[in-house]
């Protein structure tokens, strides 16, 4: 059956979003994705760090819910009150959850609540809970109530699933301090960007420069100084 002219323009304004490139600062999607190892904390830094960028919900009032399943306790931790951002550590609302069944009802109970600027999950592997008619459920709430969740999948597989935005992430090494050598360096982190309903694919060196994001080129690294006119045997 031929397509129908506003079909073509339909599959022309698909194609054409998806050639954008993402960024840093782009509004948020109502359900993401993060996949990372359990033996760090990547993928709950760059689940916080990308919804404060995107919302710039550390500006506001609203409080965050944060959910984690008892294996991701175990894996990462808690979240470390002052490690937060300043305007978040009072208004952080942390529940564990015994089974997925029941982290999945908590993020689903908290993407109804109008009230809260954004939520972020933890969960550990594959649970059968977490199949892509759950994965559907968050997404469809999320946006019906307007409040984006940030889903981190540690130690897990990729299979099906509704969210909007999928990443792999994993730790990178951080830019030397610019003013004390000894001091830490920014958080970084290496994310693959390997689905997403607006954007094309692409992969990025992403660091938290002071509470705004900064995206590089994964193979942006420091380079020697030019060698001039000297012969390469030289000293």
């Amino acid at each position: 059956m031929p397509k129908t002219l506003s079909d073509l323009c339909d599959v022309d304004a698909l194609a054409a979003a998806r050639s954008t490139r993402w960024r840093p600062g782009l509004a948020a999607p109502a359900h993401s994705e993060i996949f990372a190892s359990g033996c760090e904390g990547g993928g709950a830094g760059l689940a916080l760090a990308l919804a404060c960028d995107a919302l710039r919900s550390c500006e506001n009032s609203r409080p965050v819910l944060w959910v984690q399943d008892r294996a991701a306790v175990r894996l990462t931790g808690r979240p470390y009150r002052p490690g937060l951002p300043p305007e978040l550590r009072r208004r952080l609302i942390h529940v564990v959850a015994e089974k997925a069944e029941d982290a999945l009802f908590a993020l689903e109970e908290g993407l109804r609540c109008r009230d809260l600027a954004f939520v972020i999950g933890e969960m550990t592997g594959n649970p059968k809970a977490l199949d892509f008619t759950a994965s559907r459920r968050l997404s469809l709430t999320a946006e019906k109530h307007g409040v984006p969740l940030w889903l981190v999948r540690l130690d897990a597989e990729r299979d099906l699933s509704s969210a909007r935005m999928r990443w792999n992430v994993r730790a990178a090494a951080s830019p030397p301090p610019r003013w004390n050598a000894a001091a830490p360096g920014t958080p970084s982190w290496h994310a693959e960007l390997f689905r997403a309903r607006a954007h094309a694919p692409g992969e990025w060196i992403l660091c938290d420069d002071g509470g705004s994001l900064v995206a590089a080129p994964p193979h942006s690294v420091g380079v020697a100084a030019a060698a001039g006119d000297r012969p390469l045997a030289a000293g």
